[in-house]
Formats: C-alpha cells, sequence, structure tokens
C-alpha cells in the first residue's frame, strides 16, 4: 500500500472535468425515527439491467429490532427493498402494495443481526420516477403469541385475522392451531378466505422460534386458497400458521385439516439402475396432484447418490423421501440440460429411500431416470503457505451437492490473518470455496473470476477465528474436469489506517497487498476527525478503478458504514456528502467497487462549500 498525503485545500475536481457531468448520488443514512423527502430522477442510481432508478439509504440497527419503513408516491408505484451491508444480491424482505393504500409501501423488518443496512426506495418498474416520501419507525413488540388452539383430524376452524393477532417476523399477522402425529403420518389441510390471499405454513417450534417446515400459497385448482399435503418428519407436536401473503390484509377464513391421500405406489429399483419411463394421466398423483411414479431403493449410511432425469416432453422434477414418505431434498433444473433434474445426496441411514419422478407441473410425456453412487468424501490433504500445487478434476473425484467434483486441501491459520487462495486452469472455468474444518463443509467465502483474468480464480480472506480451514478447488459448472494448479498465500494482517486532514489530498494506489472488504475489493483506510455536525465533501477519482468511498467507524470489531458513494461524481468517480454524527475519529475507506481492481487515485477530503 502507498499513500502520500498532501497538507492543503487542493481539489481534485480538475482532474476529470472531460469525464463527463457531477451527478451528486450516494447512500444516505436514515436514522429510526426520520423521514426524508426524495425524488427518483435522471442521475440516479440504476439496476444492472437499467430497469429502474433507485436511492439507497443507510440504516443502523440493532439485532432484534422491529423496523417499518413507508415509501409514498403520487408519481410511481412504490417498492421498497432491505439488503446487508456489503453489495447482497437478493433482498432480506422487500414490498410492493403492503400499506394497502394504491399503491405505496410498507416494509416490515426485523433485523437478524445489529449493524448497517441498505434501504432501497424505487419504482416497481421502468425509469420514471418523480417525488416520494419515504419514513423509518421502530415497531413495538407484538403482542404475545396465546397458546395455540387445537385442531383435530376431519375438524374444520373458522377463524378472524386481526391487527390484534400476534405477528410473524415479517409482519404478517397470524393465529396457530396445534396437532400431534406420529412419524410418516400424512395431512392434508386447505385454508379458504374471500377476505384476503391466505398463506398456509406448518411447522415446529424449537427454542422458541418456529421453524417452518412445509408452506403453500396457492393450491391446484383452487385459485389464491392454499392447499398442502404434509407428512410429520417424527413424532410429536405440530403448529398451523394461518397468515395472509400480505402485511394489509386482514379477515375471515376457514382452516380443515384432514387425513392426507395415500402415497404413489413405489416401483423397485437399484443403486446403478437406469430405467425408461413415462408420465401418464393414469398414473398416482404427487402431494402437489399432479401425475408422478415413485421408486423404492435400498441405500448405506453415509452412501453419496446420483439422481438425474431428463426428458424432451416435460420440464422435469425430482423429490427424494424416506421410507415414511417424508421430503429429504428436491431438484427441478439442477440438471446439464436446462429442464432436466439432477440431485445428489448423502443417505442418512442405513435403509429403504423412495424417488418421485414428475413434472415441474401438470404434463405428461416419456422420461430417463438413472441412479448412481458418487465417490464419498476423501479426508483433505495439507496444503503449506507459499506452495503451488497441480492437480485434476475428474470422475474419481468425489462430488459436491451441486454434483461437481472437487479436491479438498487444510491448512491452519490465526485470526485476523489474510490469505489469498489462486486457482488456475485451461481446462474449466475455476471455483474456490473455503469453509472451516470442523463439521460438515459450509463455505464461509467462494471466488468465481476474482484473478480477473478469463475464468481464473483468486479468493482473498480474512480469517475470522485460530483453527483448521479447508479449501476446496473445483469447477464452476457441474459437467467440467480437467487439470489446475493452486497457490495458497500468507498475506499478513490487515494494515492499519493511515490519517488525512480535512482540507487535504491522500494520493494513492490500491494494490493486491491492501485491505479487503468481505466482497474481495481492496481498499485504503484514513482516520479523519471531526466535530458534531461538521460536513464533509469527500471525493474520489481514479482512472484505474471504478471508485467506492464509504465513512464510518469500528463497533465490536465490525466496520459501520455510514455514509458511502460509488459514482456521485462520474461513471466511476466517487462524490460522497456527509454530516458528521458528533465528535469523534471516523474511517473512510477508498477502494475499488469491483472485486481484483488495483491501480491510483486520488481521495480529497474538505468541508462542503
Amino acid at each position: 500500500m502507498r499513500r502520500q498525503t498532501i497538507l492543503a485545500a487542493v481539489s481534485c475536481l480538475a482532474l476529470v472535468l472531460a469525464a463527463g457531468p457531477v451527478l451528486a448520488q450516494s447512500v444516505e443514512p436514515l436514522a429510526v425515527g426520520a423521514s426524508v423527502e426524495g425524488e427518483i430522477r435522471e442521475g440516479d442510481f440504476t439496476a444492472d439491467d437499467d430497469a429502474w432508478r433507485y436511492d439507497d439509504y443507510a440504516v443502523t440497527a440493532r439485532a432484534g429490532q422491529r423496523l417499518e419503513a413507508v415509501l409514498r408516491s403520487a408519481e410511481f408505484d412504490a417498492y421498497l427493498e432491505i439488503f446487508a451491508e456489503g453489495g447482497a444480491a437478493e433482498p432480506l424482505a422487500s414490498d410492493d402494495d403492503g400499506l394497502g393504500d394504491g399503491t405505496h409501501s410498507r416494509l416490515r423488518f426485523t433485523a437478524p443481526a445489529a449493524g448497517t443496512y441498505i434501504l432501497r426506495a424505487r419504482p416497481l418498474s421502468g425509469l420514471e420516477g418523480g417525488d416520494y416520501s419515504l419514513s423509518l419507525t421502530e415497531r413495538p413488540a407484538p403482542p404475545r403469541a396465546p397458546r395455540p388452539s387445537a385442531i383435530r383430524l376431519g375438524q374444520t376452524v373458522n377463524g378472524d385475522l386481526s391487527s390484534r393477532d400476534p405477528e410473524t417476523e415479517d409482519g404478517l399477522a397470524y393465529d396457530a392451531f396445534s396437532f400431534r402425529a406420529r412419524r410418516g403420518d400424512r395431512f392434508a389441510l386447505s385454508l379458504d378466505s374471500e377476505a384476503f390471499d391466505p398463506l398456509l405454513r406448518v411447522g415446529r417450534m424449537q427454542g422458541g422460534d418456529f421453524v417452518e417446515l412445509a408452506q403453500n400459497d396457492d393450491g391446484p385448482d383452487s385459485g389464491l386458497n392454499s392447499r398442502l399435503v404434509f407428512a410429520a418428519p417424527e413424532d410429536g407436536e405440530y403448529l398451523i400458521r394461518v397468515t395472509p401473503l400480505t402485511a394489509a390484509d386482514t379477515g375471515a377464513y376457514s382452516l380443515r385439516l384432514q387425513e392426507g391421500p395415500p402415497p404413489v405406489a413405489a416401483q423397485s429399483i437399484a443403486i446403478g439402475d437406469s430405467i425408461e419411463g413415462q408420465l401418464t394421466e393414469t398414473d398416482g398423483k404427487s402431494d402437489s396432484d399432479i401425475p408422478a411414479d415413485a421408486y423404492r431403493f435400498e441405500g448405506r449410511e453415509g452412501q453419496r447418490i446420483r439422481i438425474e432425469m431428463s426428458s424432451d416432453d416435460f420440464d422435469t422434477y425430482l423429490e427424494l423421501f424416506d421410507d415414511n414418505r417424508v421430503s429429504l431434498e428436491q431438484d427441478d433444473d439442477g440438471g446439464a440440460e436446462g429442464t432436466n433434474s439432477r440431485l445428489v445426496f448423502t443417505l442418512p441411514r442405513t435403509g429403504p429411500y423412495i424417488v418421485e419422478a414428475r413434472a415441474f407441473s401438470a404434463a405428461t410425456g416419456d422420461y430417463s431416470l438413472s441412479i448412481s453412487e458418487v465417490e464419498p468424501d476423501r479426508a483433505p490433504e495439507p496444503i503449506a503457505f507459499g506452495a503451488t500445487l497441480q492437480g485434476e478434476i475428474g470422475e474419481s473425484d468425489p462430488r459436491d451437492d451441486e454434483d461437481r467434483g472437487y479436491d479438498a486441501f487444510t491448512f491452519s491459520g490465526r485470526e485476523g490473518q489474510r490469505i489469498q487462495a489462486i486457482m488456475r486452469s485451461g481446462d474449466f472455468d475455476t471455483y474456490l470455496q473455503l469453509g472451516k474444518a470442523e463439521g460438515d463443509f459450509s463455505a464461509i467465502a467462494s471466488d468465481d473470476d476474482g484473478l480477473m483474468e478469463g475464468t481464473d480464480s483468486r479468493l482473498s480472506f480474512t480469517l475470522p477465528d485460530d483453527g483448521d480451514y479447508v479449501l476446496r478447488a473445483l469447477p464452476l459448472g457441474s459437467d467440467a474436469d480437467g487439470l489446475y494448479a493452486l497457490e495458497l498465500i500468507d498475506r499478513g494482517p490487515q494494515p492499519l489506517p493511515g490519517s488525512v486532514l480535512v482540507g487535504s489530498t491522500a494520493w494513492g494506489a490500491l494494490t493486491e497487498e491492501d485491505a479487503t472488504t468481505d466482497s474481495n475489493s481492496f481498499y485504503d483506510a484514513y482516520r479523519v476527525t471531526v466535530r458534531e455536525d461538521e460536513k464533509l465533501l469527500i471525493t474520489m477519482v481514479s482512472n484505474d478503478v471504478d471508485s467506492f468511498v464509504a465513512i464510518g467507524r469500528e463497533e465490536a470489531g465490525k466496520f459501520e458504514i455510514l455514509g458511502s458513494d460509488d459514482d456521485g461524481l462520474t461513471d466511476t468517480h466517487a462524490r460522497l456528502e456527509w454530516t458528521a454524527p458528533e465528535d469523534g475519529t471516523f474511517e473512510i475507506r477508498a477502494g475499488a467497487y469491483q472485486q481484483g481492481q488495483t491501480g491510483v487515485y486520488a481521495l480529497t477530503v474538505e468541508k462542503q462549500p
């Protein structure tokens, strides 16, 4: 990391005058209890496919804090999303018309952990925009959930959802009913309402939390009403939750619990067999009430199997059950050809299993089905820091749950240690995964094309704890194999932040030795001391990287973003206007928006004019 700080009020705007017009766009903080007036307009952030424009707000929340955001606009159909900090692709929650008042949005969200979240205000679709108002409030604790009412087999219960009922974590009112079952018992549940679009959920209470096991929104041939066939995975008490699909809905409903239909009769098949079959209208029906064929086979505890189904006539669907017809795994399009299915699974016990072959929707036609054994997991091989290994992915390698062959390597690391793994191959698109050694493998970091050289991978990561880790080297696709090279590098501890004065410009360079974000992007950190309500203008200019600037502070070992910007100055240069919430020292991070980017930049921190 290289830095040079010039203690003078030098503006770097002249460096980019030729780059285009200035577009003031940044992620603004939004405090709980605050409201803002905004405008969706040309120059705002746009979705990757240019489908809509949006404004982002940084929201700081406590673990378990219940929040409600309301977005109103007379000029567009309002839509709200909330994301985890760090550029997550999928929202944690979203809402279109939850306010129940025209096209306004109300998003209710319970923070799963303390930290910063990104609240996104946008139109439902289209680039047209206009004025809006956005408010954020803390919701009070919900009414204490009463003891669930009992429901008997064959009973129909009439009820009414209202605003006085307890709420789910996503703000939906619910009524709860309990019933007892033995392992393998099958039940048919019906939920009907003319007042709202009903959502039917079945689950169990574990440690005070409702754990959902099955749900249905719109059953077959029932319009908006819900239909669900449920098989109990074990003996005990189960809960039914009656909820509306959207938070604004309430009203009367009827719930019925009946004995479930018998499962589809199963034919015999052995691991290693392949068969040609045909779905017809006279076949037995699945729990989804569509034609299905079922096959029973014997397996061993710990045995890994691959089940494949293909058809030129319909979109295939596979589901694996234990002998009590309790669902274990399912797949729609995991196969090599678009709508074909492929399921890889490790059997939990020795005994019979049932695989159900059907179409994704009500369709019939010819299909092929095969069951084969997959190579079992092998103990990871040790890899040393500084070592480069040559390897090969082939048919004899163990397979992950997406049916990709992989090689596994183990190493020991220290808390805060920065490691980097590089994987190259001329035969396939490489992919790297990192996880802890204990227990079943679960990736805590991964990378596809981070080396920025075609399809090779570079995974940079800061280890969270002392201990042993497992590095998996594999192809991105399930049908690839070939030779590869793997290198493991010790990048040492995170660099300490430098400092910058208000009224100065820091000239620096992002390099592969710099600190990295959770998304593997490089950044340099600078400390700045300000007074409460002091207004700063922070700009970052670079012709080498897509600039990204953030300001915040460390809280319990985690960086809390108080303001950030990507392209507020021009398409690749950042401009952030920020007001200090209190006296103190804050950290400015000057980094690249995309992982793997390196190059020189200028960071200017000055008082707002």
